[in-house]
């Protein structure tokens, strides 16, 4: 990893699709994709269409951040392997990151209390953040994560205080979970895709805040810069995490049940 002063000057990649797809240069504007029918064929050509925007050819990349979910398996699966593929030719870092908690930086940010703000001592709105994706199948991914680590910058775990760990649940049972973690009756603030389609039942959380169906990464070039810094923040942390896929669903394959035993015959089993 490079230092300070570098990482100013990096070209850095990100390519997500958590939700439909993101491809951009930070610095620049992203390219977005929300149809689902669409998104995965046309990555390709937007990594292409996003390099040229921003003046690179994909050899001059230093660093490809690549969302690693949680989502769906195939959308999911395109972008990652598109991110390996593209480092691996190019010599480009890749670093990944989870599409949740970005949210929590934007949401500080967007109450005007982001790291130059708590830096200042300015910060006086101490939320929560309830983190969401929408997972399909009447559930939602989702983690309940505390601001106030973002104004420390000796913290080393900085913006990782997580009140209820990354998980799958219907949105029925993530209110019930998030009123019996919110001891201290923090404002709740919902962000990410998915918030409109159950608004009406996340009206139950308690201290409810702002309902936003949005992601840090439709907020254009500062979404992509968050989105960014998160993923480095997270990697000088851990330096050796895997860029791996978040799926957080069990599989729908299983083990089927051993044959039938015919005309008093052993058959064969399945393991």
């Amino acid at each position: 990893m490079t230092d300070q002063g570098e990482r100013t000057n990096t070209n850095t990649l990100v390519i997500d699709t958590s939700y439909g797809s993101t491809v951009g240069v930070v610095g620049h504007e992203p390219i977005v994709e929300t149809d689902s029918r669409t998104h995965v064929e046309r990555l390709q050509v937007n990594i292409t269409r996003a390099c040229a925007a921003a003046g690179l050819a994909s050899n001059d990349l230093d660093r490809i951040v690549v969302g690693v979910g949680p989502a769906p398996f195939t959308g999911l699966r395109a972008g990652i392997v598109a991110a390996k593929a593209l480092a691996f030719a190019t010599g480009a870092e890749l670093l990944g990151q989870n599409i949740l908690e970005p949210q929590v930086l934007w949401n500080l940010n967007r109450h005007g209390h982001g790291d130059a703000a708590a830096a200042q001592g300015n910060a006086s709105q101490h939320v929560l953040t309830l983190a969401i994706n929408d997972a399909r199948r009447k559930q939602l991914y989702f983690e309940l994560l505390d601001d106030s680590a973002y104004g420390d910058e000796t913290e080393p775990n900085r913006g990782h205080r997580p009140l209820i760990a990354m998980d799958i649940d219907y949105p029925e049972q993530i209110v019930e979970r998030v009123n019996a973690a919110n001891s201290q009756g923090l404002t709740v603030d919902v962000i990410g895709h998915g918030a409109g389609k159950y608004e009406s039942v996340l009206r139950g959380i308690a201290h409810v805040g702002d309902i936003v169906d949005a992601s840090v990464l439709d907020q254009g070039a500062m979404g992509l810069t968050v989105f960014a810094q998160e993923a480095e923040r997270r990697y000088l942390a851990n330096p050796n995490a895997p860029v791996e896929p978040l799926y957080l669903r069990r599989p729908d394959a299983e083990v089927p049940n051993p044959l039938k035993h015919v005309l008093g015959h052993a058959g064969a089993n399945r393991a």
